[in-house]
């Protein structure tokens, strides 16, 4: 049939719209491609590198220098040292077992190794770097260098290590540091990623632990540029990390070293405190270990020896370890007793060997008694009996505050591990942790620092600063981070009446320096720096009434772990002073026999600087020390070489 004019209009009609709407949609699909295009190639141009990149980029984090700790005179007593080690990334590696086999053919590898970094590269991301091994000789690094194209992932490194230069003197100190474990992580909401590093060190112990955000720094990053097996072909960037604080102590390294020295095997401990701003220039703890060891992954041997050491050299005794004071807490009861006006300083008190106390008798030290003693002679001659019938009159609740106005009882703000705040019991103390009531016999026994009284060296040390400036003097161990100094401690007006405090000053100035003093045989014979001290003997063990009839058995026939502690504690020089000394002598005997003579020599070694001269020392003791000062020049010598060595 033959189209009108009309139906051929139309038809073309039609046609156009759809010619117009197919292209308007070709042109609109064109210019959404368009778009597309340009979001990707401009926009997203960056993340599509970085997809690429990641193809044959490899991005590390670098560890940052830990900071340094010194002492007081800039030597450094923790320190960095350059180490060799062999890394493996497993998804670089492949078939991580024949990488391993064949790292083993050009270095020795333990079996204890190979496992260890097996079942790290098995915890670890497959795009962490875990080291294989560690601490390996340059010649050793050389040829796994020269083998690369043979050993996929694997990339020979330098890295940095911590290193304790003066090996045991500052272990309880500064501590050491560790891999990150499970429970370091978990300190953390969101760890840090660089705690997950394998075998990253962080402290575990001591300053190192305390000041770990301080002295940790931030990481810094690589980009490296692998090939197809893995090879580091290149580093293409490195953005360096910021390093550690570096920090500064308050100790004296010469007067640390000196004290280790010369508490040889004893299970001991001192303290040496400025009395004028509370800095610690010694806090030393015998025996010891070496924190090297630590680092470096110490052996089950090594450890279960410091562990199973009866005389614990794992235990910072300084701050970790509390005591009963014995006789050293006396100062206390009469500061309190003077403080509260019950006691007048010529007041005399009949000390027949013995008091009654709620049918109980407590003993005096001296079986025969001391006669008539006043408040001066009850120190000088260290009389039980005097503090019993101070005890009486004053009252636990008194001689409590005053031992904590002295700085007993209190937690000292150190950074160490374990800082014990001891025990300055009271009634209320009873009733809460034990169940039960107060008694008179409690009040007794406190009195003379025995019974629920315990008290640490550090605790001691500051009391006795506290005694001698009568201010509340507070211990210092940072001087400085990173240059800033930290405030000193040197504290307020304790408001003590001066008077009082000159009498206990007097007395301890007795016991060291009048003949029927208990550490007379350990005083100090130069004039400008005689001292003023106090002996202390803890029991650690009861003594019967059959014993005590037949006869108390000495120190010295006892087992060493039965044996009383030995304390002493004393400020100098007695007319200006500037040092208080803390000692304590685990199961060592009487407080005048072992303790005084170790805190002589080191005040004489402090308040000198070096070794001090002959006439500072009674001259009956002359030769003998001559031949202790030469004994412990050469093993100080043998020291400082040792720490050059390790250096």
């Amino acid at each position: 049939m033959k189209r009108t004019p009309k139906d051929n209009a139309d038809s073309a009609r039609r046609i156009t719209r759809r010619g117009l709407i197919l292209g308007g949609s070709q042109v609109a699909f064109a210019a959404v491609l368009a778009g597309r295009m340009r979001y990707m190639q401009v926009e997203q141009a960056d993340e599509f590198r970085l997809l690429a990149e990641e193809n044959r980029i490899s991005i590390r984090a670098i560890p940052p220098a830990r900071g340094r700790i010194f002492d007081r005179n800039g030597i450094v007593i923790a320190d960095n040292e350059p180490t060799y080690r062999i890394t493996l990334v497993k998804e670089d590696a492949g078939n991580v077992e024949d990488v391993i086999a064949r790292l083993s053919a050009l270095i020795e590898l333990e079996d204890d190794d190979i496992n260890r970094a097996l079942s790290e590269i098995e915890r670890s991301r497959p795009d962490v770097a875990v080291t294989v091994a560690d601490r390996i000789s340059w010649e050793e690094l050389s040829r796994v260098a020269a083998n690369g194209p043979a050993l996929p992932g694997v990339q020979p490194e330098v890295g940095l290590s911590r290193l304790y230069p003066h090996g045991d003197t500052f272990a309880h100190l500064a501590g050491y540091v560790g891999p990150v474990s499970e429970r370091d992580l978990a300190r953390y909401e969101d760890p840090p990623p660089l705690l997950r590093i394998p075998r990253f060190q962080v402290g575990k112990v001591g300053i190192e632990a305390k000041y770990e955000e301080v002295l940790r720094g931030r990481a810094g990053d690589k980009r490296l540029e692998v090939n197809n097996l893995g090879r580091v072909m290149r580093e293409l960037d490195r953005r360096e990390g910021q390093p550690g604080s570096d920090m500064q102590l308050t100790v004296d390294s010469r007067l640390q070293e000196y004290v280790k020295a010369r508490l040889g095997s004893e299970s001991a401990s001192v303290v040496v405190m400025d009395v004028q701003n509370g800095d610690l220039l010694t806090i030393a703890s015998s025996p010891s270990y070496d924190p090297n060891k630590f680092v470096r992954g110490i052996s089950v041997a090594d450890y279960a020896a410091l562990r199973d050491n009866d005389h614990r050299p794992l235990a910072s005794k300084t701050v970790q370890d509390a005591y009963p004071p014995g006789s050293t807490f006396k100062m206390v009861t009469a500061m309190a007793a003077l403080d509260a006006g019950l006691v007048a300083p010529d007041e005399t008190v009949w000390c027949p060997g013995h008091l009654e106390v709620g049918g109980r008798r407590f003993h005096c030290w001296k079986r025969a008694g001391h006669g008539h003693m006043n408040l001066e002679q009850s120190l000088k001659e260290s009389c039980d009996v005097y503090y019993y019938d101070l005890a009486l009159k004053v009252g636990i609740e008194n001689i409590a505050a005053m031992g904590r106005r002295l700085g007993l009882g209190v937690a000292h703000d150190v950074p160490m591990s374990a800082v014990t705040s001891g025990l300055m019991p009271d009634k209320a103390w009873k009733r809460a942790e034990r169940g039960a009531e107060w008694v008179i016999g409690d009040t007794v026994n406190a009195s003379i620092g025995q019974g629920f009284v315990l008290t640490s060296p550090l605790q001691l040390a500051v009391m006795t600063a506290r005694l001698a400036t009568g201010r509340s003097v507070s211990p210092r161990l940072v001087k400085s981070v990173s240059e800033v100094e930290t405030p000193e401690q040197g504290g307020e007006d304790l408001g003590l009446n001066p008077a009082h405090l000159r009498q206990i000053q007097r007395a301890m100035f007795a016991v060291s320096n009048n003949r029927r003093g208990t550490a007379y045989g350990s005083r100090i014979i130069a004039e400008a720096y005689r001292m003023a001290g106090k002996t202390g003997t803890s029991q650690v063990r009861n003594i019967t009434a059959a014993e005590r009839a037949r006869g108390v058995t000495r120190n010295e026939d006892l087992p060493w772990n039965r044996r009383d502690h030995a304390l002493f504690v004393n400020f100098a020089p007695y007319e200006a002073p500037r040092i208080a000394v803390a000692v304590v002598v685990e199961h060592g005997g009487g407080g005048s026999a072992a303790a005084a003579p170790i805190a002589r020599d080191v005040t004489l070694q402090a308040l000198y600087g070096d070794t001090p001269p002959l006439d500072a020392y009674p001259e009956k003791d002359r030769g003998r020390i001559s031949a202790q000062q030469e004994r412990l020049q050469r093993e100080l010598q043998t020291r400082e070489e040792q720490a050059r060595g390790r250096a």
